[in-house]
């Protein structure tokens, strides 16, 4: 079954997301206390915990929340969702995805320096809050 492995928030754009317990997501806005929430189309953002897993064979030491996302997934084929597609996370939260990775940053992370690839661009996705709620830990996912 797919479920929530981790999820992440940082106070300031450009650093990375640290681990938390449970968040809050608002309709329309992002996480709570999150610098990437806003009135905009990559309110939340998703990395599959299999992909992080392929990257930590080669930087073992790599936390959740480095490649900045919010939500890590385990279970769930995140590269085959399509823009417009709407993932329910435990009891309340319904995100829809608007964007199909991104470039990283100053040509390139320091994942992507380290490794020489960074998976985001590819694996990402980019959602907006359609109904908030509180998000955890093994919280269910369903498409």
């Amino acid at each position: 079954m797919a479920h929530v492995e981790a999820v992440c928030i940082s106070e300031k754009k450009g650093m990375v997301k640290r681990e938390q317990i449970k968040v809050v997501l608002k309709t329309q806005w992002g996480m709570e206390n999150d610098a990437h929430a806003g009135d905009w189309h990559r309110q939340i953002s998703l990395l599959a915990g299999e992909s992080i897993d392929n990257v930590k064979k080669i930087l073992p030491s790599l936390k959740n929340g480095a490649f900045a996302e919010n939500i890590i997934t385990r279970g769930l084929d995140l590269t085959a969702l399509k823009i417009g597609d709407r993932l329910r996370i435990g009891d309340e939260v319904i995100l829809e995805i608007t964007q199909i990775g991104k470039e990283c940053h100053n040509q390139g992370c320091a994942i992507k320096k380290a490794t020489g690839d960074c998976i985001m661009p590819r694996e990402g996705r980019f959602a907006r809050v359609i109904q908030g709620g509180e998000a955890k830990t093994g919280d269910p996912i369903i498409v």
